[in-house]
C-alpha cells in the first residue's frame, strides 16, 4: 500500500485506537468527568495527533528517502516515535490545561503519563501497521 491511501488508513487507525484509550485514561484519572466529556477531549486531541500525524509522517518519509540507508531500524522507529509524541505534546498541554481546567504543570503530567504509553504504543503499531500493510515504496525492511 503507498501514498495517502496509506497515511490515511495508518492516521485514523491509530487515532481509533487512541480515542478509546484516551476517553478511559481520562475517566480514570478525573472520575467527576463524565465520558461524554472525556470523549470529547480525546476526540479534539485525536484530531489534533490526526492532523500531526499527517504532517509529521509526509515530513519523515520525505526526509528518510533523502538517506543513504533507508532501514528501519529499532533507532530509527525509536526517534520517529520521539519525534511525533514530543510535537504532539507541544501542542495538546494548553488544550488539557484548559479543557480540564488544571495548570499547565499538571496538564504536562497528565501528558507525560500519556506520552509514556503512547511512546511505547506508537512503536508497536508502527511496526505491526509496517507488517499487516508493508512499508512505503522506498525504504528497506529491516526485521
Amino acid at each position: 500500500m503507498r501514498g495517502l491511501r496509506r497515511k490515511l488508513i495508518h492516521a485514523c487507525l491509530y487515532e481509533a485506537i487512541a480515542i478509546g484509550i484516551v476517553t478511559v485514561a481520562v475517566r480514570l484519572a478525573r472520575p467527576e468527568a463524565d465520558t461524554a466529556e472525556a470523549s470529547l477531549l480525546a476526540v479534539s486531541t485525536s484530531v489534533i495527533a490526526l492532523l500531526w500525524n499527517m504532517a509529521f509522517n509526509t515530513w519523515f518519509e520525505a526526509w528518510e528517502a533523502r538517506q543513504a540507508d533507508r532501514t528501519r531500524t529499532a533507532r530509527r522507529r525509536l526517534a520517529h516515535a520521539i519525534g511525533f509524541e514530543g510535537g504532539l505534546a507541544a501542542m495538546t498541554v494548553p488544550l488539557i490545561a484548559w479543557w480540564l481546567q488544571v495548570s499547565w504543570w499538571a496538564a504536562l503530567l497528565a501528558d507525560l503519563g500519556l506520552l509514556v504509553f503512547f511512546l511505547g504504543y506508537t512503536l508497536v503499531f508502527n511496526w505491526v501497521f509496517d507488517h499487516a500493510f508493508g512499508l512505503p515504496a522506498h525504504p528497506t525492511h529491516s526485521g
